[in-house]
């Protein structure tokens, strides 16, 4: 064989075996079943983050939590990276996903006290800290893949604080707790809307309109790997305060499950503001707001009765998405309809006497 047809057919091999488990172009890949099968393990997870919390209701029972939610948190991370960069479905990546979710079960939990929790730190260091000492050049994401991942996961969580509605009714369901409960439904779903009705879409063009490599990848690890974080917390602290007021909807609530349901509600308004300017460098005065008037309730929560404090937080939430759904509601049309954006309205100016 000749050494033109020699290097021709080397030239025709190279590519397949460089790209053997490389994922399909953007259009054609989605979720796989095998990664929200995978994903179950964090369904789990997260229903024993709740449950360690409910069983240590105090402030250090609930950054515990908190923590052991970011060490599990951050090995999702790795593996929403990886799938986004080699198709999950092809070769031994499948088995390895296979063996990930066993190892993910058991890692860390054959040790308990200051030697688990100096583990979790040393994980933790290492792999948040990483992209930043190592540079966010090297990786290839598909965007609309990357996002959508996130947008699951997002919905795991929610999933949470209606289960945690469901283990808090589990007692006689008298007309308090049907109504607690309703409120706790309604309370998710405007979450769910603060995300996913215009949030999820603008971040998902964001990062699929941004140069591939270095500046795509860093809007990747900054808007969804680090800020997705408070917000997934946020809905966890959430469940816990849900779990705990449906049982008790007549008596007022302690202050650690005050601070668990309205805190989480702001931690999660607050780490959206942050993702929206990180995104198009624009600020949401009325989510901050909210999450402010939100931790102001705190107080007030620990003198009223439970389901009063649960209707008030829903009330603030959906008094917040009606004014989204009033102040944009043009920007939000052409979005949710894929057509061109115009700039999206500024607020209106605030004088600075409001604030004396």
């Amino acid at each position: 064989m000749s050494a033109v047809s020699e290097q021709s057919e080397q030239s025709e091999q190279q590519p397949h075996a460089e790209h053997e488990h490389a994922p399909p172009s953007d259009e054609d890949y989605s979720v796989s079943p095998l990664e929200l099968f995978f994903d179950l393990v964090f369904v789990f997870a997260f229903t024993q983050v709740t449950a360690l919390m409910a069983k240590d209701l105090t402030g250090t029972g609930m950054l515990r939590g908190i923590a052991l939610l970011l060490v599990v948190w951050w090995a999702w991370v790795g593996y929403s990276w990886l799938t986004s960069t080699v198709d999950p479905e092809e070769g031994a990546v499948r088995i390895v996903i296979f063996a990930a979710m066993a190892a993910l079960l058991v890692i860390a939990s054959q040790l308990d006290g200051v030697e688990q929790g100096a583990l979790w730190l040393l994980a933790l260091a290492l792999d948040m800290a990483g992209p930043y000492f190592f540079g966010s050049e090297g990786w290839r994401i598909v965007p609309e893949h990357f996002a959508e991942r996130h947008g699951l996961i997002m919905i795991i969580a929610l999933g949470e604080s209606i289960v945690a509605i469901g283990v808090g009714a589990e007692e006689t369901l008298t007309f308090g707790i049907s109504v607690a409960a309703v409120l706790g439904i309604a309370l998710a779903c405007t979450l769910w809307w603060a995300y996913f009705d215009v949030v999820a879409l603008v971040a998902a063009r964001r990062l699929a309109n941004a140069t591939p490599g270095r500046e795509q990848n860093e809007i990747a690890r900054d808007s969804f790997s680090y800020l997705h974080f408070p917000m997934v917390a946020g809905i966890v602290l959430l469940a816990l305060g849900l779990k705990k007021t449906i049982g008790h909807v007549d008596e007022p609530l302690k202050i650690e499950v005050a601070t668990a349901m309205l805190g989480g509600l702001g931690v999660y308004l607050l780490a959206h503001v942050a993702f929206r300017w990180r995104n198009v460098h624009r600020f949401s005065t009325q989510r901050l707001v909210t999450a402010l008037v939100l931790a102001a309730l705190i107080p007030l929560a620990v003198e009223i009765p439970a389901i009063a404090t649960l209707a008030i937080a829903t009330a603030v939430m959906t008094a917040m998405i009606l004014y989204e759904l009033w102040r944009f509601r043009e920007f939000r049309d052409r979005l949710r309809h894929g057509l061109p954006i115009h700039p999206e309205p500024e607020p209106e100016p605030v004088s600075t006497d409001t604030w004396d």
